[in-house]
C-alpha cells in the first residue's frame, strides 16, 4: 500500500509539473515569425490514479471498484467550451465525466455539471491517427478556469481537458506556463484582449546586491524545480538582539556559514526575513522562479523556504515579519494556483522524520518540524502558521465601489458623459495583492496593479455593468460591480421654451407662463432658468414680465452624465387699450383708477363689439369683473372662439381673462363683441396685451 502511494504521488507531481499545451492559430515564416496570438485551443492533462507492480501499470480501484483520474482547480485563458478527450476515439470512458468553471465576470464557481459521453465516434477511423475520443462539450460561457473528474469502472488512456474560445484574437500574447520561465512569464500573459496586464508583483525586497552577497563563493549555477507546492517557514536561530539595520550583515553571515562552513553552493534559504519585516533574496537564480534550495531535508525539490531572522521558541513575533512571511509565501504558492490554505502531498527523499518514499501530507504553509525532528521556527513562530496561511490564502476583503470619476450616482446608476474611473477601497494591505481588473459587460476592459484604487474606461452609450475584480497574491478574488450609463448625447428639447400670457392681474407687469419640452436617455438631472435651479422634471415656470419692456428667459438643461442644453426665448409685452380699437355699437368710457390706464369702455347694447389687430406669438383680453358684469364672445381671426363670462363675486380690475399662444409670431385679429345678458347686460374692457 505505502508503494501504490508512492507511485501515485510520484506520477501526480510529474503530471503536475508538465506545462500546459496552449495552440495558436495564427501564422508566419521563419523570417517573419507568427505574432502571438491568444490561444483557441488549451488542454491540461488529467491525473490518473495508477499502481505499478511487476512492470506494469494499471488503473487504481476506489472503493466500491471505481476509477478515478482528475484535474485540479486551475486558471487558465479565456474561453467559453469545455469538453474532455482521450487518445482511443473508439473509446467510451464507463463512468462520469464531470467539470466545473470559473466565470470571468464574476470569478464565481460554477457547481460540478456532467458531460454526455454517449455519443460514438462517427468518423469510423476516417479522422487519421491524431484522431481522438470525446464527450460532447459543453458551452459555458467566458471563463478562465478550469477543474475536472472522471470516475468509472474503466478509463480510457489520455485524458485531458479541452478548452476552446472561440473569440481568440490574433495579435494576442499566449500564456504558456513553463517551470522556471523568466519574470511574470511563466505567471500569466502581459495581454488579455487588447488590455495588458500588469506583471505579478515581486515582494519588496533587499536583492543579493542590496544585501552584497558574495557571488564569488557560489560555484555551481542554480538548479530548478517545479512549480512551489510547499512553503516553509524557519527561523535562522541566530538570536534576537540585533538592529534592523544590522539584518543584511546577518543574511552574509548566514551566506558565508551555509557555504564555507557546510560546504553548501550558497545560502540554503529562498527568502529571509526580519523582525522588521524587511524581506532579502536567499538563494541566487531569480526570486521568480523555483530554485532548488538547501532547507528542508527531504523536501527541497518543488518547495521554497522562507527563514525569520532571529530565534522564535519563546520570543513574540512581529506583526511585520509575520505579514511578510505571508506576502512571500502568497506570492509563491499563488503563483502555481496553490492555495495558501490547502495541503499537499509531497514525497520525501529522505529525512529524519520522513524516510524516502514516504508520503507527507502538509500544509502547503509548513514548519520546519512538519518533516523534520527539530524545534524550527520556534514554538510562536509555529503557533502563528494559522494565521498566516489565513493572511496569505485569503481572498481580498472589503472591496467595494468608492465611486465613479467624471459620474454622477442617482437612484442607484452612475451617469457619465463615456469615460469613467471606477474608484474603489478595499481592507486587504497593497503588499498582499497581486493587481486589479476592470470588466465592462463581461470583457476585459482595463487592469492595473496592487496599490492602484482606480483605473480608467471609456464605455459605450447605453447602460453597462461595470465589474472590479481584486486579485490577491494567492490567486483568489474578490469583485464589486456597478451599473454605469454612458450618455454623451445632451438633452434634446422637444418643444422650445415658449412664453405664453397666462390669466390673471395685469398692472406694471403681465402674468406669463415659461413652457419647454425635454427627452434625454438617461434622464434630465435638472433645470436652470434665469438663475433658478429646478429639479429634472419641471417643464414650466409662472413668472411676470414688466409692460414695454424686453425680457429674456434662458433655459440650460442638464443630464444625469453632466451633459447640458441651452435654449432662450425673448419676449416683449404690449398694452393695446379699447381707446384705439375699431367698435360697433354704444361704448362709453369709465373711469377709474382700478382700470388699465386710469380708464375703460363699458357697453350694455348687445352686439357691440371691439376690434384689435396686432402681430405677436401670444394675446390676453383684459376687463373688468363685478357681479353685475355680463357675458362676451371672442372671435380670432374671424373664427368664433368662445363666451367669456365676467361676472365675479369680487371686483376684479384689469384681470387677464382669455389668452391664446402660438409657437411663432404672426399677425392676428381680436374681435369681441358684448353679449347683452339678460339682468346683467354691461361689460367692461380694458384692452389687449400681446407678446412681440
Amino acid at each position: 500500500m505505502r508503494r501504490n502511494r508512492f507511485t501515485a504521488r510520484l506520477v501526480a507531481a510529474l503530471m503536475a509539473a508538465t506545462p500546459a499545451v496552449a495552440v495558436a492559430t495564427t501564422g508566419g515564416t521563419a523570417a517573419n515569425p507568427p505574432t502571438p496570438a491568444e490561444p483557441v485551443l488549451q488542454t491540461f492533462a488529467l491525473t490518473v490514479h495508477r499502481e505499478e507492480a511487476a512492470g506494469r501499470m494499471w488503473l487504481v480501484a476506489d472503493r466500491g471498484g471505481a476509477r478515478t483520474a482528475e484535474l485540479a482547480r486551475r486558471a487558465t485563458e479565456p474561453f467559453s467550451l469545455v469538453g474532455v478527450t482521450w487518445s482511443d476515439p473508439k473509446a467510451v470512458p464507463a463512468g462520469a465525466i464531470e467539470v466545473r468553471t470559473r466565470g470571468a465576470a464574476t470569478g464565481r464557481w460554477t457547481s460540478w455539471q456532467r458531460l454526455e459521453t454517449d455519443n460514438p465516434d462517427a468518423s469510423a477511423g476516417a479522422g487519421g491517427p491524431h484522431a481522438r475520443g470525446a464527450s460532447d462539450p459543453l458551452w459555458v460561457g467566458p471563463s478562465d478556469g478550469v477543474q475536472a473528474r472522471v470516475a468509472g469502472a474503466a478509463l480510457p488512456t489520455g485524458l485531458r481537458v479541452d478548452l476552446i474560445n472561440p473569440d481568440a484574437r490574433e495579435g494576442v500574447a499566449a500564456r504558456v506556463p513553463v517551470a522556471g520561465g523568466a519574470a511574470g512569464r511563466e505567471e500569466r500573459a502581459g495581454v488579455a484582449g487588447k488590455v495588458a496586464l500588469p506583471l505579478r508583483p515581486v515582494p519588496r525586497m533587499v536583492t543579493r546586491a542590496g544585501w552584497r552577497a558574495d557571488e564569488s563563493i557560489v560555484e555551481e549555477p542554480p538548479e530548478y524545480t517545479g512549480a512551489v507546492q510547499v512553503m516553509f517557514v524557519h527561523h535562522t536561530a541566530t538570536g534576537n538582539g540585533y538592529g534592523c539595520a544590522q539584518s543584511a550583515g546577518i543574511v552574509r553571515g548566514i551566506e558565508a556559514y551555509h557555504v564555507r562552513s557546510k560546504g553548501w553552493n550558497d545560502i540554503g534559504y529562498n527568502f529571509l526575513v526580519d523582525k522588521c519585516g524587511q524581506i532579502f533574496e536567499g538563494r541566487a537564480g531569480g526570486v521568480h522562479r523555483s530554485v532548488l534550495g538547501a532547507h528542508t531535508l527531504g523536501f527541497n525539490a518543488n518547495a521554497s523556504a522562507i527563514a525569520v531572522i532571529g530565534d522564535y521558541r519563546s520570543v513574540a513575533v512581529p506583526a511585520r515579519a509575520r505579514a511578510a512571511v505571508a506576502q512571500v509565501a502568497a506570492y509563491k504558492l499563488g503563483a502555481g494556483r496553490n492555495s495558501a490554505l490547502g495541503r499537499v502531498r509531497l514525497v520525501s527523499t529522505g529525512s529524519d522524520r520522513y524516510p524516502a518514499g514516504k508520503t507527507a501530507i502538509l500544509y502547503r504553509i509548513s514548519g520546519h518540524r512538519d518533516t523534520g525532528r527539530t524545534e524550527c521556527p520556534g514554538n510562536s513562530l509555529y503557533a502563528l502558521l494559522p494565521s498566516i496561511r489565513r493572511m496569505a490564502g485569503a481572498a481580498p476583503a472589503g472591496l467595494r465601489y468608492r465611486g465613479v470619476n467624471a459620474a454622477t450616482r442617482r437612484a442607484g446608476r452612475y451617469y457619465t458623459k463615456g469615460p469613467a474611473g471606477p474608484a474603489w477601497d478595499l481592507d486587504t494591505p497593497t503588499r498582499m495583492l497581486d493587481r486589479f481588473e476592470v470588466w465592462v459587460d463581461g470583457r476585459l476592459a482595463a487592469a492595473v496593479p496592487g496599490g492602484h484604487r482606480q483605473a480608467p474606461v471609456r464605455l459605450t452609450p447605453g447602460e453597462h455593468l461595470v465589474t472590479v475584480k481584486a486579485v490577491h497574491l494567492s490567486g483568489r478574488i474578490a469583485t464589486t460591480s456597478a451599473k454605469i450609463v454612458a450618455d454623451a448625447v445632451a438633452p434634446a428639447f422637444t418643444r422650445a421654451p415658449l412664453v405664453s400670457l397666462r390669466e390673471g392681474a395685469v398692472g406694471a407687469t403681465a402674468p406669463v407662463r415659461v413652457d419647454w419640452g425635454l427627452s434625454d436617455t438617461s434622464g434630465v438631472r435638472s433645470v436652470r432658468i434665469s438663475g433658478e435651479t429646478l429639479t429634472g422634471a419641471a417643464r414650466g415656470i409662472t413668472d411676470t414680465v414688466r409692460l414695454g419692456a424686453p425680457e429674456t428667459w434662458s433655459v440650460s438643461v442638464t443630464d444625469q452624465a453632466g451633459n447640458t442644453r441651452n435654449g432662450a426665448v425673448t419676449r416683449t409685452p404690449v398694452v393695446l387699450t379699447e381707446a384705439g380699437a375699431p367698435r360697433t355699437g354704444t361704448w362709453r368710457t369709465v373711469r377709474d383708477r382700478g382700470h388699465l390706464g386710469g380708464a375703460a369702455g363699458a357697453a350694455s347694447a348687445a352686439g357691440s363689439s371691439l376690434t384689435w389687430r396686432f402681430t405677436g406669438s401670444s394675446v390676453a383680453l383684459l376687463a373688468a369683473r363685478t357681479a353685475m358684469s355680463g357675458r362676451v364672445r371672442v372671435y380670432l381671426d374671424g373664427a368664433f372662439q368662445g363666451v367669456v363670462d365676467l361676472r365675479s363675486g369680487e371686483p376684479q380690475y384689469r384681470r387677464s381673462v382669455w389668452t391664446r399662444t402660438w409657437r411663432s409670431s404672426g399677425t392676428h385679429t381680436v374681435r369681441v363683441r358684448a353679449e347683452g345678458t339678460t339682468g346683467r347686460p354691461s361689460v367692461v374692457l380694458d384692452g389687449l396685451v400681446y407678446l412681440r
